[in-house]
């Protein structure tokens, strides 16, 4: 937990002006890959039995820092031409069993997934391993990694902190077998552990033992992935995963595009009393972006879904709504609520605390900045209806909070975002993207403080 979100954007900050909207906007966008879909994928393209394809990946800081990782145990990683509008395909050849390594650097930035995933990976070699990342990546939780790895036969020295930087003695293999963690606090402790499992000598039997994990969505979407590259997992009984011990099969395949990335996009139909069309939407996905078709309605919005083209139209004003599980989804859904012409409550996302930034003290503080009444609850927000006004929007070097103050932006005019580059995290592209939709419809739009 990184604390209550006040601190002051630093003296060399840059501030965009977040596009004001004039007019209803109307338009289409397709967005980059998905990073929990790539990463994964990643992972276990690094313990495959042969080359992979990942076709269309994303290509962000969170997806470079993820080949970084993977490169520095060993693996080849490959770009190469492919038909995807945002960058080039990735080729994966894995690592060799028991690779000797020395003493190597894993840089995790602010990615949850390598400083998660990484760690059980790396076990498998042989060597030294040093993980670190960003400053404000030593605050977010990783004991139930650390403590899991001792729990495996893993020598881990962390200082005692349960958080980065700590070292990885690995011995060339793991055994595996029976492990019992506490993974509350980030549903990424179990699916860490799971890709993995399958190359542990005994496999791994996970269970969990304490308060309810969040995010389920994320484990079911990693149980799918590894089952698709025929790894045996039994998830029959809660709270507990068995996955079977044997090969990863190597794959050649296209990444969906990243769902809770459109989000905004699909949001900004509601700011805006327009309409925003998602082409190539998944008839059917684990990713909890998915949740977009139920939760906008709740909203106020019309959402219709024909061959493979998700279409979002915005009503005559946002509703508030009380909203459980939202997940990573919480900081479009509140920017909305903070735009809406009623109380809001969003429960079940305590877990955000832990994030990039503790997002739920850093969404307080930056609707409220606006003229808006937010407050913390124990699990979530209360958002009321109150008039917003022009200023700056901090993102705490987290891109849901900067796209959520760009969703505002939408329907409050003079709103500034304080590190608008920070959405490279997963999608480089995205203000581009956004000034995009001001071209590609019908009606005026004009950017905030534009005559």
């Amino acid at each position: 937990m990184t604390g209550p979100a006040t601190t002051p954007a630093p003296p060399h900050a840059t501030y965009w002006p977040a596009p004001y909207a004039t007019a209803p906007l109307d338009a289409t966008v397709r967005v980059p890959a998905s990073k929990s879909l790539t990463n994964r994928y990643l992972v276990l393209a690094a313990l495959a039995d042969g080359p992979s394809r990942l076709r269309s990946p994303l290509h962000s800081r969170d997806s470079a820092l993820m080949v970084g990782a993977l490169r520095a145990l060993g693996a080849g990683v490959e770009e190469v031409e492919g038909d995807g509008l945002f960058g080039p395909d990735l080729v994966v050849t894995p690592i060799e069993p028991g690779r000797q390594l020395g003493r190597v650097a894993v840089d995790c930035g602010l990615a949850g997934t390598v400083m998660r995933f990484v760690p059980p990976l790396a076990a498998l070699c042989s060597g030294s391993i040093v993980f670190d990342g960003d400053p404000p990546a030593r605050n977010r939780p990783m004991g139930p990694i650390i403590s899991g790895l001792r729990g495996l036969g893993i020598a881990v020295d962390d200082g005692g902190r349960s958080a980065l930087p700590f070292t990885i003695a690995a011995a060339g293999g793991v055994d595996g077998g029976h492990l019992v963690i506490d993974a509350s606090s980030s549903s990424q402790f179990v699916s860490a552990l799971l890709l993995a499992g399958a190359r542990f000598s005994q496999g791994l039997h996970l269970e969990h033992s304490g308060p309810p994990v969040p995010s389920l969505d994320h484990i079911a979407m990693t149980v799918q992935v590894l089952r698709g590259l025929g790894v045996a997992v039994d998830d029959s009984t809660a709270n507990h995963w068995i996955v079977s011990p044997g090969p990863v099969r190597a794959f050649d395949l296209r990444i969906e595009q990243d769902l809770s990335n459109a989000g905004p996009f699909l949001a900004a139909a509601l700011a805006t009393g327009g309409t925003v069309r998602i082409p190539d939407w998944p008839a059917e996905t684990t990713q909890v972006g998915d949740q977009w078709r139920t939760i906008l309605p709740r909203l106020g919005a019309s959402v219709e879904y024909n061959d493979g083209t998700l279409t979002v139209t915005g009503g005559p004003e946002i509703h508030g709504a009380e909203l459980a599980d939202t997940s990573e989804l919480a900081p479009t859904v509140a920017a909305l609520c903070a735009l809406a012409g009623s109380e809001s409550r969003l429960t079940g996302i305590a877990h955000l605390r832990g994030h990039e930034t503790d997002r739920l003290a850093a969404l307080v503080t930056e609707i409220n900045r606006l003229g808006g009444d937010a407050e913390e609850t124990e699990d979530g927000l209360i958002i009321r209806p109150r008039p917003l006004h022009a200023g700056v929007f901090h993102s705490y070097a987290d891109h849901r909070m900067a796209t959520a103050g760009a969703i505002i932006g939408l329907a409050v005019q003079g709103v500034q975002i304080e590190d608008i580059g920070t959405t490279s995290k997963t999608m480089p592209e995205f203000p581009e993207l956004w000034q995009g939709m001001f071209t590609a419809r019908r009606g005026a739009a004009k950017p905030a403080g534009a005559r």
